[in-house]
Protein backbone atom coordinates (compact mmCIF):
# COMPACT_ATOMS: atom_id res chain seq x y z
CA UNK A 1 0.00 0.00 0.00
CA UNK A 2 1.68 3.36 -0.95
CA UNK A 3 0.51 4.83 2.68
CA UNK A 4 2.13 8.71 0.79
CA UNK A 5 -0.69 8.15 -1.79
CA UNK A 6 -3.53 7.47 0.95
CA UNK A 7 -1.86 10.34 3.61
CA UNK A 8 -1.70 12.54 0.38
CA UNK A 9 -5.59 11.68 -0.27
CA UNK A 10 -6.42 12.14 3.43
CA UNK A 11 -4.59 15.22 3.44
CA UNK A 12 -6.08 16.92 0.51
CA UNK A 13 -9.34 16.07 2.29
CA UNK A 14 -8.70 18.11 5.22
CA UNK A 15 -7.91 20.95 3.17
CA UNK A 16 -11.28 20.81 1.28
CA UNK A 17 -12.63 20.53 4.52
CA UNK A 18 -11.23 22.91 6.50
CA UNK A 19 -11.29 25.48 3.23
CA UNK A 20 -14.91 24.57 3.02
CA UNK A 21 -15.32 25.39 6.96
CA UNK A 22 -13.64 28.41 7.00
CA UNK A 23 -15.61 29.73 3.66
CA UNK A 24 -19.14 29.17 5.72
CA UNK A 25 -17.98 30.76 9.01
CA UNK A 26 -16.80 34.00 6.59
CA UNK A 27 -20.15 33.91 4.84
CA UNK A 28 -21.54 33.65 8.21
CA UNK A 29 -19.28 37.10 9.46
CA UNK A 30 -20.73 38.83 6.56
CA UNK A 31 -24.20 38.12 7.27
CA UNK A 32 -23.80 39.33 10.61
CA UNK A 33 -22.26 42.35 9.56
CA UNK A 34 -25.06 43.54 6.94
CA UNK A 35 -27.60 42.03 9.44
CA UNK A 36 -26.47 44.49 11.93
CA UNK A 37 -27.03 47.74 9.31
CA UNK A 38 -30.15 46.06 8.20
CA UNK A 39 -31.81 45.07 11.34
CA UNK A 40 -30.95 48.93 13.02
CA UNK A 41 -33.03 50.30 9.50
CA UNK A 42 -35.66 51.75 12.44
CA UNK A 43 -33.09 54.18 13.90
CA UNK A 44 -31.26 54.98 10.86
CA UNK A 45 -34.21 55.90 8.84
CA UNK A 46 -32.54 54.56 5.78
CA UNK A 47 -33.83 51.92 3.33
CA UNK A 48 -33.02 48.65 2.21
CA UNK A 49 -32.06 49.80 -1.10
CA UNK A 50 -29.96 52.48 0.74
CA UNK A 51 -28.54 50.53 2.87
CA UNK A 52 -27.38 47.48 0.36
CA UNK A 53 -25.86 50.30 -2.18
CA UNK A 54 -23.98 51.77 0.84
CA UNK A 55 -22.94 48.49 2.31
CA UNK A 56 -21.33 47.88 -1.51
CA UNK A 57 -20.39 51.06 -1.95
CA UNK A 58 -17.81 51.03 0.85
CA UNK A 59 -15.78 48.14 -1.05
CA UNK A 60 -18.18 45.04 0.79
CA UNK A 61 -19.33 42.58 -1.63
CA UNK A 62 -22.79 40.65 -1.00
CA UNK A 63 -23.41 37.89 -2.00
CA UNK A 64 -26.77 35.34 -2.07
CA UNK A 65 -25.93 33.45 0.52
CA UNK A 66 -25.47 36.38 2.99
CA UNK A 67 -28.35 38.00 1.69
CA UNK A 68 -30.37 34.78 2.34
CA UNK A 69 -29.32 35.06 5.70
CA UNK A 70 -30.16 38.40 6.41
CA UNK A 71 -33.88 37.51 4.99
CA UNK A 72 -34.72 34.68 6.81
CA UNK A 73 -33.22 36.34 10.43
CA UNK A 74 -35.61 39.64 9.21
CA UNK A 75 -38.48 37.25 8.82
CA UNK A 76 -37.90 35.08 12.33
CA UNK A 77 -38.33 38.65 14.31
CA UNK A 78 -41.26 39.78 12.14
CA UNK A 79 -39.49 42.11 9.75
CA UNK A 80 -41.54 41.03 7.21
CA UNK A 81 -41.20 44.55 5.10
CA UNK A 82 -37.49 44.70 5.06
CA UNK A 83 -36.88 41.45 4.26
CA UNK A 84 -39.14 41.62 1.34
CA UNK A 85 -37.74 44.68 -0.35
CA UNK A 86 -34.23 42.29 0.30
CA UNK A 87 -35.71 39.71 -2.30
CA UNK A 88 -37.35 42.81 -4.60
CA UNK A 89 -33.41 44.08 -4.65
CA UNK A 90 -32.03 40.67 -5.20
CA UNK A 91 -34.43 40.86 -8.37
CA UNK A 92 -33.51 44.27 -10.02
CA UNK A 93 -30.01 42.80 -9.18
CA UNK A 94 -30.85 39.81 -11.39
CA UNK A 95 -29.59 37.35 -8.38
CA UNK A 96 -31.43 34.27 -9.87
CA UNK A 97 -34.07 32.67 -7.39
CA UNK A 98 -34.61 29.14 -6.67
CA UNK A 99 -37.34 27.89 -5.53
CA UNK A 100 -36.99 28.03 -1.95
CA UNK A 101 -36.59 32.09 -2.32
CA UNK A 102 -39.95 31.95 -4.82
CA UNK A 103 -41.40 30.20 -1.64
CA UNK A 104 -39.95 32.80 0.77
CA UNK A 105 -41.20 35.44 -1.35
CA UNK A 106 -44.67 34.13 -1.78
CA UNK A 107 -44.76 33.94 2.06
CA UNK A 108 -43.80 37.86 2.45
CA UNK A 109 -45.82 39.32 0.29
CA UNK A 110 -48.61 37.38 1.78
CA UNK A 111 -47.62 38.93 5.31
CA UNK A 112 -47.00 42.06 3.66
CA UNK A 113 -49.29 42.85 0.59
CA UNK A 114 -52.37 40.48 1.11
CA UNK A 115 -53.37 37.02 0.06
CA UNK A 116 -54.18 38.46 -3.14
CA UNK A 117 -51.11 39.56 -4.37
CA UNK A 118 -49.38 36.35 -3.15
CA UNK A 119 -51.80 34.71 -5.56
CA UNK A 120 -51.34 36.83 -8.14
CA UNK A 121 -47.56 36.42 -7.45
CA UNK A 122 -47.93 32.08 -7.53
CA UNK A 123 -49.56 32.74 -10.69
CA UNK A 124 -46.83 34.91 -12.34
CA UNK A 125 -44.19 32.32 -12.09
CA UNK A 126 -43.36 29.79 -14.89
CA UNK A 127 -44.52 26.07 -14.54
CA UNK A 128 -40.84 24.89 -13.30
CA UNK A 129 -40.89 26.99 -10.29
CA UNK A 130 -44.49 25.59 -8.98
CA UNK A 131 -43.46 22.96 -7.15
CA UNK A 132 -44.00 21.39 -3.94
CA UNK A 133 -42.59 24.28 -2.23
CA UNK A 134 -44.44 26.84 -3.41
CA UNK A 135 -47.63 25.23 -3.66
CA UNK A 136 -46.95 24.40 -0.23
CA UNK A 137 -45.85 27.95 0.66
CA UNK A 138 -49.52 29.12 -1.11
CA UNK A 139 -51.24 26.60 1.09
CA UNK A 140 -49.71 28.04 4.45
CA UNK A 141 -50.63 31.29 3.77
CA UNK A 142 -54.42 30.05 2.84
CA UNK A 143 -54.82 28.22 6.49
CA UNK A 144 -53.23 31.20 7.78
CA UNK A 145 -55.93 33.31 6.54
CA UNK A 146 -58.36 30.81 7.74
CA UNK A 147 -59.39 30.36 3.96
CA UNK A 148 -60.93 26.76 4.60
CA UNK A 149 -62.19 26.33 1.24
CA UNK A 150 -59.40 27.44 -0.52
CA UNK A 151 -56.95 25.51 1.09
CA UNK A 152 -58.78 21.89 0.71
CA UNK A 153 -59.19 22.91 -2.42
CA UNK A 154 -55.34 23.07 -2.89
CA UNK A 155 -54.99 20.20 -0.90
CA UNK A 156 -56.92 18.25 -3.33
CA UNK A 157 -54.76 19.71 -6.32
CA UNK A 158 -51.38 19.27 -3.92
CA UNK A 159 -53.10 15.17 -3.40
CA UNK A 160 -53.29 14.72 -7.45
CA UNK A 161 -49.77 16.42 -7.57
CA UNK A 162 -47.79 13.77 -5.28
CA UNK A 163 -46.98 17.03 -3.17
CA UNK A 164 -48.90 15.55 0.14
CA UNK A 165 -45.94 13.41 1.51
CA UNK A 166 -44.64 14.61 4.71
CA UNK A 167 -46.72 16.17 7.89
CA UNK A 168 -46.06 19.68 7.01
CA UNK A 169 -49.24 19.99 4.97
CA UNK A 170 -51.46 18.29 7.72
CA UNK A 171 -49.98 20.44 10.30
CA UNK A 172 -50.98 23.54 8.22
CA UNK A 173 -54.72 22.56 8.11
CA UNK A 174 -54.40 21.34 11.34
CA UNK A 175 -53.28 24.87 12.76
CA UNK A 176 -56.04 26.22 10.22
CA UNK A 177 -58.85 24.23 12.48
CA UNK A 178 -57.69 24.97 15.91
CA UNK A 179 -58.08 28.37 14.56
CA UNK A 180 -61.66 28.01 13.33
CA UNK A 181 -62.30 26.06 16.94
CA UNK A 182 -62.84 22.66 15.04
CA UNK A 183 -60.24 20.46 17.34
CA UNK A 184 -61.97 16.93 16.37
CA UNK A 185 -60.87 17.82 12.42
CA UNK A 186 -57.54 17.06 13.48
CA UNK A 187 -58.18 14.29 15.79
CA UNK A 188 -59.52 13.01 12.20
CA UNK A 189 -55.96 14.18 10.14
CA UNK A 190 -54.50 12.62 12.76
CA UNK A 191 -55.90 9.07 11.39
CA UNK A 192 -55.31 9.75 7.71
CA UNK A 193 -51.85 10.36 8.50
CA UNK A 194 -51.74 6.97 9.84
CA UNK A 195 -53.58 5.59 7.24
CA UNK A 196 -51.40 7.13 4.91
CA UNK A 197 -48.03 6.01 6.78
CA UNK A 198 -46.80 9.97 7.54
CA UNK A 199 -44.90 9.82 10.49
CA UNK A 200 -45.72 13.11 12.60
CA UNK A 201 -42.99 15.50 13.59
CA UNK A 202 -43.22 17.27 17.11
CA UNK A 203 -45.31 20.14 15.89
CA UNK A 204 -47.67 17.62 14.62
CA UNK A 205 -47.77 15.76 18.18
CA UNK A 206 -48.35 19.37 19.55
CA UNK A 207 -51.06 20.02 17.25
CA UNK A 208 -52.48 17.19 17.98
CA UNK A 209 -52.33 17.35 21.65
CA UNK A 210 -53.99 20.86 21.60
CA UNK A 211 -56.49 19.26 20.16
CA UNK A 212 -57.39 17.29 23.02
CA UNK A 213 -57.50 20.55 25.03
CA UNK A 214 -59.96 22.44 23.20
CA UNK A 215 -62.38 19.44 23.71
CA UNK A 216 -61.35 19.91 27.79
CA UNK A 217 -59.56 16.47 27.74
CA UNK A 218 -56.49 15.88 29.74
CA UNK A 219 -56.37 12.76 29.51
CA UNK A 220 -56.37 12.56 25.76
CA UNK A 221 -53.61 14.92 26.10
CA UNK A 222 -51.58 12.79 28.61
CA UNK A 223 -52.30 9.83 25.68
CA UNK A 224 -50.46 11.34 22.93
CA UNK A 225 -47.48 12.33 25.18
CA UNK A 226 -47.34 8.61 25.96
CA UNK A 227 -48.02 7.76 21.93
CA UNK A 228 -45.00 10.29 21.17
CA UNK A 229 -42.45 8.06 18.76
CA UNK A 230 -40.19 10.58 19.04
CA UNK A 231 -38.66 11.38 22.12
CA UNK A 232 -40.66 14.51 23.70
CA UNK A 233 -38.40 17.73 23.34
CA UNK A 234 -38.17 20.63 25.61
CA UNK A 235 -41.19 22.47 23.02
CA UNK A 236 -43.13 19.62 23.54
CA UNK A 237 -42.80 20.23 27.59
CA UNK A 238 -43.36 23.67 26.80
CA UNK A 239 -46.72 23.32 25.11
CA UNK A 240 -47.72 20.48 28.11
CA UNK A 241 -46.88 22.66 30.44
CA UNK A 242 -49.06 25.89 29.25
CA UNK A 243 -52.25 23.16 28.77
CA UNK A 244 -51.76 22.71 32.27
CA UNK A 245 -51.67 25.99 33.31
CA UNK A 246 -54.84 26.83 31.25
CA UNK A 247 -56.43 24.19 33.12
CA UNK A 248 -55.91 25.19 36.22
CA UNK A 249 -53.30 22.35 37.07
CA UNK A 250 -50.47 24.47 38.55
CA UNK A 251 -48.41 21.98 40.07
CA UNK A 252 -48.53 19.62 36.74
CA UNK A 253 -47.30 22.32 35.18
CA UNK A 254 -44.32 23.30 36.81
CA UNK A 255 -43.74 19.60 37.23
CA UNK A 256 -43.71 19.74 33.09
CA UNK A 257 -40.98 22.74 33.22
CA UNK A 258 -38.70 21.04 35.03
CA UNK A 259 -39.00 18.29 32.31
CA UNK A 260 -38.37 20.95 30.19
CA UNK A 261 -35.08 22.30 31.77
CA UNK A 262 -34.03 18.62 31.77
CA UNK A 263 -34.70 18.36 28.18
CA UNK A 264 -33.24 21.79 26.69
CA UNK A 265 -29.46 19.94 25.56
CA UNK A 266 -27.95 21.66 24.36
CA UNK A 267 -29.09 25.05 26.34
CA UNK A 268 -30.94 27.05 23.85
CA UNK A 269 -32.03 30.74 23.95
CA UNK A 270 -35.50 30.17 22.83
CA UNK A 271 -36.22 27.49 25.47
CA UNK A 272 -35.50 30.17 28.34
CA UNK A 273 -37.27 32.39 26.74
CA UNK A 274 -40.50 30.00 27.35
CA UNK A 275 -39.27 29.05 30.54
CA UNK A 276 -39.62 32.46 31.67
CA UNK A 277 -42.96 33.06 30.26
CA UNK A 278 -44.43 30.16 31.32
CA UNK A 279 -43.34 30.39 35.02
CA UNK A 280 -44.51 34.20 35.06
CA UNK A 281 -47.80 32.78 33.93
CA UNK A 282 -47.22 30.43 37.24
CA UNK A 283 -47.06 33.46 38.94
CA UNK A 284 -43.87 32.58 40.12
CA UNK A 285 -41.54 35.64 40.42
CA UNK A 286 -38.51 33.39 41.87
CA UNK A 287 -38.39 30.86 39.53
CA UNK A 288 -38.47 33.54 36.73
CA UNK A 289 -35.58 35.32 38.44
CA UNK A 290 -33.77 31.98 38.71
CA UNK A 291 -34.12 31.19 35.03
CA UNK A 292 -33.26 34.52 34.45
CA UNK A 293 -29.64 34.88 36.12
CA UNK A 294 -29.14 31.36 34.51
CA UNK A 295 -30.01 32.35 31.33
CA UNK A 296 -27.21 35.29 31.20
CA UNK A 297 -25.00 32.66 32.87
CA UNK A 298 -25.24 30.49 29.80
CA UNK A 299 -25.68 33.37 27.03
CA UNK A 300 -23.59 36.31 28.61
CA UNK A 301 -24.11 38.26 25.93
CA UNK A 302 -27.88 39.19 26.34
CA UNK A 303 -29.44 40.13 23.83
CA UNK A 304 -32.69 42.63 22.62
CA UNK A 305 -35.22 39.32 22.63
CA UNK A 306 -34.45 38.23 26.05
CA UNK A 307 -34.48 41.37 27.70
CA UNK A 308 -38.09 42.03 25.54
CA UNK A 309 -39.65 38.42 27.45
CA UNK A 310 -37.95 39.16 30.96
CA UNK A 311 -39.82 42.79 30.77
CA UNK A 312 -42.88 41.50 29.66
CA UNK A 313 -42.83 38.46 32.69
CA UNK A 314 -42.55 41.36 34.92
CA UNK A 315 -44.83 43.42 33.55
CA UNK A 316 -47.41 40.63 33.91
CA UNK A 317 -45.96 40.19 37.42
CA UNK A 318 -46.23 43.46 38.00
CA UNK A 319 -43.11 43.84 39.54
CA UNK A 320 -42.72 47.37 38.76
CA UNK A 321 -39.07 47.74 40.82
CA UNK A 322 -37.94 44.65 38.73
CA UNK A 323 -38.94 45.70 35.48
CA UNK A 324 -37.29 49.03 35.89
CA UNK A 325 -34.02 48.03 36.86
CA UNK A 326 -34.08 45.39 33.93
CA UNK A 327 -34.87 47.86 31.55
CA UNK A 328 -31.90 50.44 33.10
CA UNK A 329 -29.59 47.18 33.06
CA UNK A 330 -30.81 46.53 28.96
CA UNK A 331 -30.74 50.48 28.36
CA UNK A 332 -26.95 50.48 29.49
CA UNK A 333 -25.52 47.98 27.62
CA UNK A 334 -27.63 47.63 24.16
CA UNK A 335 -26.17 48.03 21.33
CA UNK A 336 -29.44 48.29 19.45
CA UNK A 337 -31.91 50.31 20.41
CA UNK A 338 -35.58 48.37 20.65
CA UNK A 339 -38.29 50.35 20.79
CA UNK A 340 -40.24 47.15 21.74
CA UNK A 341 -38.47 46.96 25.18
CA UNK A 342 -39.61 50.64 26.18
CA UNK A 343 -43.23 49.96 24.99
CA UNK A 344 -43.45 47.28 27.69
CA UNK A 345 -42.29 49.62 29.93
CA UNK A 346 -44.42 52.83 29.07
CA UNK A 347 -47.41 50.30 29.40
CA UNK A 348 -46.54 49.39 32.76
CA UNK A 349 -45.99 52.59 34.09
CA UNK A 350 -49.15 53.89 32.62
CA UNK A 351 -50.97 50.64 34.00
CA UNK A 352 -49.61 51.91 37.20
CA UNK A 353 -51.09 55.59 36.85
CA UNK A 354 -47.07 56.47 36.44
CA UNK A 355 -47.42 58.97 33.49
CA UNK A 356 -44.44 61.33 34.17
CA UNK A 357 -42.01 58.07 34.15
CA UNK A 358 -43.98 56.72 31.02
CA UNK A 359 -43.59 60.07 29.33
CA UNK A 360 -39.81 59.97 30.00
CA UNK A 361 -39.10 56.65 28.45
CA UNK A 362 -41.14 57.31 25.72
CA UNK A 363 -39.30 61.19 25.30
CA UNK A 364 -35.78 59.37 25.44
CA UNK A 365 -37.17 56.47 22.51
CA UNK A 366 -37.99 59.42 20.27
CA UNK A 367 -34.43 60.28 21.00
CA UNK A 368 -32.62 57.44 20.38
CA UNK A 369 -34.03 55.37 17.36
CA UNK A 370 -36.98 56.36 14.51
CA UNK A 371 -39.38 53.95 15.66
CA UNK A 372 -42.03 53.06 15.01
CA UNK A 373 -43.69 54.87 17.72
CA UNK A 374 -47.45 53.60 17.26
CA UNK A 375 -47.90 51.20 19.85
CA UNK A 376 -46.45 53.95 22.53
CA UNK A 377 -49.03 56.79 21.24
CA UNK A 378 -51.79 54.33 21.32
CA UNK A 379 -51.11 53.61 24.76
CA UNK A 380 -51.02 57.02 25.58
CA UNK A 381 -54.10 58.20 23.65
CA UNK A 382 -56.43 55.37 25.57
CA UNK A 383 -54.77 56.54 29.22
CA UNK A 384 -55.44 60.10 28.05
CA UNK A 385 -58.97 59.31 27.04
CA UNK A 386 -60.01 57.20 30.27
CA UNK A 387 -58.36 60.14 32.47
CA UNK A 388 -60.77 62.66 30.40
CA UNK A 389 -57.85 64.85 28.61
CA UNK A 390 -59.08 64.03 25.28
CA UNK A 391 -56.69 66.81 24.05
CA UNK A 392 -53.91 65.13 25.11
CA UNK A 393 -55.13 61.56 23.40
CA UNK A 394 -56.07 63.32 20.30
CA UNK A 395 -52.55 65.20 20.12
CA UNK A 396 -51.15 61.03 19.80
CA UNK A 397 -53.41 60.39 17.58
CA UNK A 398 -52.62 63.15 15.06
CA UNK A 399 -48.76 62.36 15.34
CA UNK A 400 -49.44 58.61 14.61
CA UNK A 401 -51.60 59.75 11.55
CA UNK A 402 -48.43 62.33 10.13
CA UNK A 403 -46.21 59.34 11.23
CA UNK A 404 -48.14 56.56 9.40
CA UNK A 405 -46.76 55.45 5.61
CA UNK A 406 -47.89 52.14 3.29
CA UNK A 407 -50.59 51.51 5.47
CA UNK A 408 -48.07 50.25 8.33
CA UNK A 409 -50.47 50.58 11.17
CA UNK A 410 -54.35 51.64 12.16
CA UNK A 411 -55.94 52.68 15.21
CA UNK A 412 -56.86 49.67 17.23
CA UNK A 413 -60.40 48.27 18.03
CA UNK A 414 -59.23 48.98 21.88
CA UNK A 415 -58.04 52.99 20.69
CA UNK A 416 -61.39 53.52 19.26
CA UNK A 417 -63.36 52.57 21.96
CA UNK A 418 -61.32 54.58 24.51
CA UNK A 419 -61.87 57.15 22.33
CA UNK A 420 -65.77 56.42 21.74
CA UNK A 421 -66.58 55.90 24.52
CA UNK A 422 -65.26 59.47 26.28
CA UNK A 423 -67.09 61.24 22.92
CA UNK A 424 -70.25 59.63 24.43
CA UNK A 425 -69.70 60.37 27.88
CA UNK A 426 -69.20 63.83 27.02
CA UNK A 427 -72.51 63.77 24.49
CA UNK A 428 -70.06 65.39 21.88
CA UNK A 429 -71.51 64.21 18.38
CA UNK A 430 -69.30 66.12 16.51
CA UNK A 431 -65.88 65.21 18.59
CA UNK A 432 -67.49 61.32 17.32
CA UNK A 433 -67.71 62.00 14.07
CA UNK A 434 -64.48 63.71 13.38
CA UNK A 435 -63.37 60.89 15.00
CA UNK A 436 -65.22 58.50 13.00
CA UNK A 437 -63.85 60.18 9.36
CA UNK A 438 -60.23 59.97 10.69
CA UNK A 439 -60.95 56.17 11.03
CA UNK A 440 -62.84 56.02 7.66
CA UNK A 441 -59.36 57.07 6.27
CA UNK A 442 -57.70 53.97 7.47
CA UNK A 443 -60.54 51.33 6.10
CA UNK A 444 -61.74 50.42 10.14
CA UNK A 445 -65.26 51.57 10.35
CA UNK A 446 -67.28 47.91 11.64
CA UNK A 447 -70.21 47.27 13.27
CA UNK A 448 -68.82 47.98 16.65
CA UNK A 449 -67.51 51.34 15.85
CA UNK A 450 -71.29 52.73 14.75
CA UNK A 451 -72.73 50.73 17.48
CA UNK A 452 -70.61 53.30 20.13
CA UNK A 453 -71.29 56.18 17.42
CA UNK A 454 -75.17 55.45 17.81
CA UNK A 455 -74.90 55.53 21.51
CA UNK A 456 -73.07 58.66 21.36
CA UNK A 457 -76.01 59.96 19.49
CA UNK A 458 -78.59 58.48 21.96
CA UNK A 459 -76.72 60.21 24.39
CA UNK A 460 -76.66 63.74 23.05
CA UNK A 461 -80.38 63.12 22.51
CA UNK A 462 -79.79 63.60 18.59
CA UNK A 463 -81.07 62.10 15.90
CA UNK A 464 -79.12 61.04 12.18
CA UNK A 465 -81.37 60.47 9.39
CA UNK A 466 -78.88 59.57 7.11
CA UNK A 467 -77.61 57.01 9.25
CA UNK A 468 -79.14 53.71 7.37
CA UNK A 469 -77.67 55.12 4.07
CA UNK A 470 -74.20 55.55 5.94
CA UNK A 471 -74.18 51.63 6.89
CA UNK A 472 -74.94 50.51 3.74
CA UNK A 473 -72.06 52.65 1.96
CA UNK A 474 -69.81 51.16 4.40
CA UNK A 475 -70.91 47.20 4.36
CA UNK A 476 -72.14 47.28 7.51
CA UNK A 477 -74.02 44.44 8.35
CA UNK A 478 -77.12 45.32 10.66
CA UNK A 479 -77.68 42.93 14.02
CA UNK A 480 -80.22 42.95 15.77
CA UNK A 481 -77.96 45.31 17.91
CA UNK A 482 -77.62 47.87 15.65
CA UNK A 483 -81.27 47.71 14.20
CA UNK A 484 -82.62 48.70 17.83
CA UNK A 485 -79.87 51.58 18.06
CA UNK A 486 -81.03 53.01 14.68
CA UNK A 487 -84.82 52.81 15.53
CA UNK A 488 -83.75 55.57 18.25
CA UNK A 489 -81.19 57.91 16.07
CA UNK A 490 -82.69 56.89 12.65
CA UNK A 491 -86.62 55.54 12.87
CA UNK A 492 -88.16 54.27 9.48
Amino acid sequence: MNLWRVNGGYRLWMVRHLSTGMEVAKKERKAKKLYQRLSALGATGETVAETLNGYIAEGNSVGKTTLEICVKSLRKYRRFQHALQIMEWMELRKIRYSSVDHALRLDLISKTKGISAAEDYFNGLPPIAKDRLTYGALFNCYCKESMEEKALSLFKVMDELSFISSDLVFSNLMSLYMKMNKPEKVIHLVQEMKRRNIPMGAFTYILWMNSYASLNDIEGVERVLSEDENKPNWTTYSNLAAIYMKAGLFEKAESALKKLEEAMKPPKREAYHFLISLYAGTNNLGEVNRVWNSLKSVFPSTNNMSYLVMLQALHKLKDVGGLTNCYKEWESSCSSYDVRLANVVISNYLSQDKYKEAALIFDDAIKRCKGPFFSAREMFMVYFSKNRQVDLARSHLEAAVSEVKDGEWRPTPATATAFLKYFEGEKDVDGAEEFCRVLKTFKCLTSNIYHLLLKTYIAAGKLAPEMRQRLKEDHIKISSDLENLLQRVCPE
